[in-house]
């Protein structure tokens, strides 16, 4: 059963191997998870899946292989003879317990006395003593107390494994799908530098225990300046015409990115990189920013991140005159090789899905004047961008 629900994984996209197949079969036969659909769930998904976006289809390859198994215990009700279970509930009771049963009349009355109760009583009961509940001391209901009781509903407050499975609380966290700001911040986490510039604010432990130390026991405390994402970050949208159905998840990366880089700086362009971008797109004809600006002011070392669809006629990328908004002495391919040629970093981000790059013939040729570095705008490609970067 476990090496098809392997090869389910698989089928899924789950990235496992045999090595994560033996620690789940091991830890089986420690009884690690016995018993238990709850159980088996969470630890089969502790030894099987090694990266959080692989959650989400984690739970679809297991829901749909074990969904049969949530009937197993109404089956089994159904199939055990009444006696049978009377007999195997009474071996497992000490001299103690028997004596206790039998001080409410026995098992039977026991029982009926359940049966009685379940029809009067109509609403939920917390506490007290006698109704069918949660806690008190009845002796029916649920996590509560009664030497003589019996319980109702599941053992403790664990949810049945299917709702865990169907809720799909990861579904966000798929490498394949688009994001959300809450995952492009994980995503572009990928992107860090760390360094120690400012005041001296921070108490440094590990130093101020070694100084005290030398000092013979009299305390010496060392300070240093907050550590912080060093990384220095250009980037630049594509505003109108056909990113205009992306202005959503634009906003989102520009949210996630300004909580993200300390040192960000951000431009706006249409279509393609001319000689000059703007910072308010309302006053874009009249507020433009020479990028020869650009390009001497920003140093070398500053990650220069474009988004856009690269969708447009291949005229205004590779032709003077191409750009459909005004008169542009060079084409844009120069501008752009411009840019590469100063920053040592350069990504491409595009919302549209990679299958469909080689359709457009002005994607392809972005995509060739990125030499590859143009990315999806998904979980994985702002990994894999943010991985290229960072390098």
């Amino acid at each position: 059963m476990l090496i098809n629900f392997f090869h389910g994984l698989r089928d899924a996209g789950v990235p496992v191997t045999t090595r994560e197949l033996l620690d789940l079969l091991e830890g089986l036969q420690r009884h690690i998870a016995f018993g238990s659909m709850d159980e088996f769930y969470y630890f089969s998904r502790a030894c099987m899946v090694k990266d959080e976006k692989y959650f989400d289809r984690f739970d679809r390859a297991f829901g749909l292989h074990f969904r049969e198994l949530e009937a197993l215990d109404d089956i089994i009700e159904a199939l055990i003879p009444d006696d049978w279970l009377r007999s195997e509930f009474l071996k497992n009771l000490s001299e103690e317990d028997k004596a206790k049963i039998e001080s409410l009349g026995g098992l039977d009355k026991l029982i009926d006395e359940f049966k009685k109760r379940l029809e009067e009583q109509k609403a939920r009961h917390q506490g007290g003593n006698k109704w069918i509940g949660t806690g008190g001391t009845s002796p029916f209901g649920q996590q509560g107390y009664h030497p003589e009781g019996i319980r109702v509903g599941p053992n403790g407050r664990n949810k049945k494994a299917v709702k865990v499975w169907d809720k799909r609380d990861f579904k966000n966290l798929d490498d394949s799908v688009e994001l959300g700001t809450r995952n492009i911040k994980v995503a572009m986490r990928r992107l860090r530098k760390f360094a120690r510039t400012g005041a001296a604010d921070e108490l440094d432990l590990d130093d101020t225990i070694s100084s005290t130390a030398r000092n013979a026991g009299l305390l010496d405390i060392k300070m240093v300046p907050e550590r912080h994402n060093a990384v220095k970050v250009l980037l630049f949208f594509d505003v109108g015409g056909s990113m205009d159905p992306h202005v959503r998840v634009c906003e989102e990366l520009f949210s996630a990115a300004r909580s993200e880089f300390k040192h960000m700086e951000y431009y706006y362009f249409h279509n393609f990189i001319y000689e000059s971008v703007w910072r308010n797109n309302v006053r874009r004809h009249h507020e433009r920013t020479p990028l020869l600006d650009v390009l001497h002011k920003y140093s070398h070392d500053y990650k220069v991140i474009f988004v856009g669809d690269a969708s447009m006629s291949p005229y205004e990328i590779l032709q003077s005159g191409g750009s459909v908004e005004h008169w542009n002495e060079e084409p844009g391919a120069l501008w752009l090789r411009r840019m590469r040629g100063v920053y040592d970093k350069v990504i491409w981000i595009n919302p549209l899905p990679r299958d469909e790059w080689e359709y457009t013939q002005s994607v392809a040729i972005t995509h060739e004047l990125m030499e590859g570095h143009m990315y999806p705008l998904t979980l994985k490609g702002l990994e894999e961008g943010m991985a290229y970067l960072s390098r």
